[in-house]
């Protein structure tokens, strides 16, 4: 295993927990899916949401107030509500001290990326964000295919950490390992796609030291 690249939502920071109940409680009625499973949107960026939700189900939104109500809703979530999960800050030093490469991957456009690296102080080797691509982020493989580009790797020597079913998927695509982070016992998204499913904090990391360690296929 030659990096690692981490997904940010619901990975590295434990946004998840506050863009569902906003999405369920005010999103999913401003466009009349109340019954809705947020699994068919989770991972994919905002942008491509709308035209996914629109494209599907004939939303009656316009698409400058979609878009608007996430960007406002951003400032919330990253600004004053996420927490990096346990023991994030410990695994990624613990990886560079093995000399493992590491990049952030994120559907996120760079302005909520940025305001979560800030506020944390984290630093990556390379940002990717699918919001700054040309062409379709996640679950396409592309973003990741960037990725692994930027940072001077073959797919298939590099992890990717996901927790959504469209996350999984790109990265799968791309070529990567593929570990589905399961955050929290409630937790019941499908992650059937990647190579390995860790439970918890504890259970990625040593997953991901292992394989750093060359004691894991």
């Amino acid at each position: 295993m030659d990096a690692v690249c981490f997904d940010m939502d619901g990975v590295l920071v434990d946004s998840e927990d506050y863009w569902h109940p906003y999405e369920r409680e005010e999103l999913l009625s401003l466009v009349g899916l109340e019954d809705l499973d947020l699994d068919e949107i989770t991972g994919m960026n905002y942008r491509e949401i709308y035209e996914y939700l629109d494209g599907t189900y004939g939303i009656d939104i316009d698409r400058g107030a979609f878009l608007g109500w996430y960007e406002e809703t951003a400032t919330t979530v990253y600004g004053e509500d996420v927490r990096l999960l346990d023991g994030t800050d410990e695994l990624l030093a613990e990886l560079r001290d093995r000399g493992v490469t590491l990049a952030l991957v994120s559907s996120s456009p760079h302005d909520w990326i940025d305001v979560v690296l800030d506020r944390f102080d984290l630093a990556f080797d390379a940002v990717v964000s699918a919001d700054a691509l040309d062409g379709p982020g996640k679950p396409e493989p592309a973003v990741y295919e960037h990725a692994a580009d930027r940072i001077g790797v073959d797919p298939a020597d590099a992890v990717a950490v996901e927790d959504s079913v469209h996350g999984i998927e790109s990265a799968s695509r791309a070529g990567m390992h593929v570990v589905g982070f399961r955050h929290g016992a409630a937790d019941e998204t499908d992650r059937s796609r990647a190579d390995y499913v860790a439970n918890s904090p504890t259970d990625l990391r040593e997953h991901l030291l292992a394989r750093a360690d060359g004691e894991s296929a």
